[in-house]
């Protein structure tokens, strides 16, 4: 039984650290925002699977990604509480991991909605 409730409390604290993510992440909203833009679009667009599939992952991705900087930007805060080259440059390079995955969604994205939205 001790394994069981094991899983439900790591469950709940991931379930805290989405509640965290949205509630102190600025981007992180901006990126919800887009990600439900793109669901409905899709649904109204009527994607086939793989498009669907496409748009998902990149999703899931961007916003993976996103959550991964939060992170890292918080632990960097603690370590570094004051500036320092170091961190700043650790905080970018997380930031560039996002930038990267989004400019890729974006394309993607491109890729299948306009000749869906050019018909």
């Amino acid at each position: 039984m001790g394994n069981l409730q094991n899983r439900l409390f790591a469950f709940r604290v991931a379930f805290e650290g989405l509640y965290l993510f949205f509630k102190n992440g600025a981007h992180a909203k901006i990126h919800l925002v887009a990600a439900i833009i793109v669901v409905f679009l899709a649904w109204y667009l009527n994607l086939n699977a793989i498009e669907w599939i496409l748009c998902l992952i990149s999703i899931a991705l961007v916003l993976s990604l996103e959550a991964i900087n939060t992170a890292l930007e918080f632990l960097v805060d603690l370590a570094s509480p004051e500036i320092h080259p170091l961190a700043k440059k650790s905080k970018d390079v997380a930031a560039a991991a996002v930038l990267i995955a989004s400019i890729f969604a974006l394309i993607i994205g491109l890729l299948i909605f306009i000749p869906h939205l050019s018909q």
